[in-house]
């Protein structure tokens, strides 16, 4: 795993606590703000250190597998200028991954391999984070495959409908441009 890998791996649970807040309870409640919904996209504003950062997440509109239980799922976007970082996709696929198996994100004809690590995935890189937002600019599903640590391939489609005011709101909200 690359250093910039293990640092995004690392980060998984800084992004994974204000998301689960949301959850349930009122985002501003929290100390989150939820800047709107759009479309299958919900876009939001949290301080980190101080600092704004912003995402946006979705949920699958329809998921497949051979499973009998599954937490929750989402893909986000996110942006934390404060440490020059924007753009950056993940997903939390709702089961711990087999340990060394990718998840592959195909928008269009476009197939990419993210790495793994526990319940989450993320670009192996920036330039396939910026690629892939592009992507979803352009495309109108994304489909997300995994395999968890028991064998189970599962599929999630999302919708991208949404996806461009969503991304301009968390843009606008953390003065990414």
């Amino acid at each position: 795993m690359t250093s910039f890998a293990l640092m995004r791996a690392t980060m998984a649970g800084v992004l994974a606590l204000p998301l689960f807040f949301t959850l349930g309870t009122s985002a501003s409640a929290q100390g989150i703000e939820r800047l709107g919904d759009f479309g299958s996209w919900s876009a939001y504003r949290f301080m980190e250190d101080g600092k704004p950062a912003c995402y946006m997440a979705s949920v699958p509109s329809k998921s497949a597998g051979d499973y009998s239980k599954r937490g929750d799922i989402y893909a986000l976007v996110t942006h934390r200028p404060a440490e020059s970082r924007r753009d950056e996709v993940s997903f939390v696929a709702g089961y711990q991954f087999k340990k060394g198996s990718p998840a592959t994100v195909t928008i269009g004809d476009r197939t990419e391999e993210f790495f793994t690590q526990n319940d989450g995935a993320w670009a192996p890189d920036h330039n396939l984070d910026k690629t892939m937002v592009q992507a979803m600019i352009r495309g109108s599903t994304m489909l997300v495959k995994g395999t968890s640590s028991r064998g189970t391939l599962t599929t999630d489609t999302y919708s991208l409908k949404g996806f461009t005011a969503a991304y301009r709101a968390i843009s606008a909200s953390c003065g990414v441009n």
